[in-house]
């Protein structure tokens, strides 16, 4: 990989947990946010897509301490008592217990309704929820964490959810 392009690959991951780490902070439910959450998993898509192990060790480096997944495995720093919904695609995990992001997918007719059921029964409190027959986004509250859960379907009729978690 030539120098240009490893820079440009660390500066996208600055790039994706800034936003991810941004939207978690200050998520409404509003259309802008499921807008920037969607561009924040498509450079998430993007990002760990590409890039292979030594680039990975590179960006914790220079990131200090971040870790992306994209292998069906959630960070290894992933909060167990935030449960997911359906198979788990890849995610990220902050410095530090900072935050993390993880998308999974939902198949069987699963969707947000599915997905904040779990939330809820785990204890989680809703806040902020608005959601239709393919999409949804919701806040929820635990005594431990905020999760920020964006489920929506793509034109092939595809159902992912995103989760973004941060600590309270």
């Amino acid at each position: 990989m030539t120098r240009p392009h490893l820079r440009q690959s660390v500066a996208a991951a600055a790039i994706v947990i800034a936003l991810a780490t941004g939207t978690s902070a200050c998520s409404t439910g509003t259309p802008i946010d499921n807008i920037v959450e969607g561009l924040v998993q498509q450079g998430v898509d993007q990002l760990v897509g590409g890039i292979d192990e030594q680039i990975r060790g590179l960006v914790d480096d220079v990131l200090g301490g971040v870790e992306l997944t994209g292998d069906g495995e959630v960070p290894a720093s992933f909060p167990a008592e935030v449960p997911l919904t359906g198979a788990v695609l890849g995610g990220g995990a902050g410095p530090e217990g900072s935050g993390w992001v993880v998308r999974t997918q939902l198949d069987g007719g699963l969707g947000f309704a599915d997905a904040a059921a779990a939330l809820e029964q785990a204890g989680f409190t809703a806040s902020g929820v608005s959601s239709d027959a393919t999409s949804g986004y919701g806040a929820y509250s635990g005594a431990a964490y905020r999760v920020d859960l964006s489920v929506a379907t793509d034109g092939e009729g595809v159902v992912t959810a995103t989760y973004v978690v941060t600590p309270r």
